[in-house]
Parts: structure tokens; C-alpha cells; sequence
């Protein structure tokens, strides 16, 4: 068997060896999560593929019964399968992380509500404010959560805190200088104007949009 191939079935054997703790009425899921993560792998690597093809070989290699195919023959195509793989130009993780942020900021503007700031930000707001707003050297009292773009909160607090508006990132000192106190604002942040090409390290990975909800309780000028 070809390396590719030991590669892209090797989850496979190892939550297969997990098997015999899996409850008898939980077989069902088991098989099916197993298809499930080869269909996604395959439907990335191969997206032609002929599934019935695929289902004859499995079930014939698996049950142990004769193959249709030769040995020799099933090591040249996957040999030759490998080698065309391997010519695929590979695409930086950058521009993968770049056409991601944008399709989510894409679907973040067209929800109900939402209009769009300076420099990209996307802003929904939740409870409308009459109080004072912020100075450009300024002060704010905030109470806040931030998401990343999968819900995951990755910083929040339970208090009123005060931040100077030249200390935190552009995406809120742009934004809360449109703030008036009393108000509850969602903001969708676009990575450039967060930690950009950087990330923040094992929380916030690069090209990173963020999602706020943010209650402005105190603003100095």
C-alpha cells in the first residue's frame, strides 16, 4: 500500500481501534463517523470520484473477498494518484485564512440590522444609547465578550473596566468613538483592523475577523 494512501486512511485504523469501548447501540454512529471523516478527506482530494467504485472496494477489501483489481495494478494507480497530487501548486495558508475571513464578513453584512463603519466594521446595534461619546485620546467603561468567527469566546469580562482608547485595538478605537454611553453594540471586526497577518498567539490565529459585543458604560473625552 502506498504511503498516500496509509496517509489519508490512517484515521481510520486509529478510532477503529477504538471500537470495542463504543457501546453495541452506538455501532451505527461509529460507521457512520467513520464514513463521514473519509467522505470529507476524499471530497477535498478526489471530488470525482465515483462513490459507487468506492463502496465495492471497500466492502470487498474489508469483507476479505477477492478484489476486482490486481495488486499491481491498484499500487500503479494510486502511485500514479500521488504523483499528481503531489503537482498540485500548494496554496499559502495565508490566502486559505484571507478568502475565509472574507466570505464570513460576506455573510456577516447581508444579516438584518447590520451597517458598516469605517475600515470595514460591521456594526449591529442592540441597545441604542443618549450619552456622551468618547474623545479620540480618550476613555471608555465597557462591559464585553469577544468570539471568534465559530462562536468560541476568547476574552470577556464580568465588570465595567476602563480602557484608554490609543490601547486597544483600531477595530475599537474607531468604533467607540461613534459610541454614546448607554449603548450595547455588536461589532463584527475584519482582521486587519484586529491583529492582522500576527494573530495574538494561540488564540487568535492569523487573518482573524472578531466578534464583539460591546456595552459602553463611561466615556471621556
Amino acid at each position: 500500500m502506498s504511503r498516500y494512501l496509509f496517509l489519508s486512511l490512517c484515521v481510520f485504523f486509529s478510532v477503529a481501534q477504538a471500537s470495542e469501548k463504543i457501546a453495541a447501540n452506538d455501532a451505527h454512529d461509529l460507521a457512520y463517523s467513520l464514513g463521514a471523516s473519509l467522505g470529507e478527506r476524499l471530497r477535498q482530494e478526489v471530488p470525482d470520484l465515483q462513490l459507487q467504485a468506492l463502496l465495492e472496494g471497500l466492502q470487498q477489501a474489508y469483507q476479505g473477498k477477492p478484489l476486482a483489481l490486481k495488486d499491481e495494478r491498484i499500487e500503479q494507480i494510486l502511485a500514479e494518484h500521488e504523483a499528481r497530487v503531489a503537482e498540485q501548486p500548494v496554496v499559502p495558508q495565508s490566502e486559505v485564512a484571507l478568502e475565509k475571513e472574507q466570505r464570513f464578513l460576506a455573510e456577516e453584512k447581508a444579516r438584518p440590522g447590520v451597517r458598516e463603519l469605517t475600515d470595514g466594521i460591521l456594526l449591529t446595534e442592540l441597545t441604542p444609547g443618549n450619552g456622551a461619546k468618547a474623545g479620540p485620546n480618550g476613555k471608555v467603561q465597557v462591559l464585553y465578550i469577544g468570539r471568534l468567527p465559530d462562536g468560541t469566546v476568547f476574552d470577556q469580562n464580568n465588570q465595567p473596566q476602563w480602557f484608554n482608547l490609543d490601547s486597544v485595538i483600531a477595530g475599537w478605537r474607531s468604533a467607540l468613538q461613534d459610541m454614546p454611553v448607554g449603548a450595547k453594540w455588536r461589532l463584527v471586526i475584519p482582521s486587519a483592523q484586529a491583529y492582522g497577518a500576527d494573530g495574538a498567539g494561540d488564540l487568535i490565529a492569523p487573518f482573524t475577523p472578531l466578534v464583539f459585543e460591546v456595552e459602553l458604560r463611561g466615556a471621556t473625552s
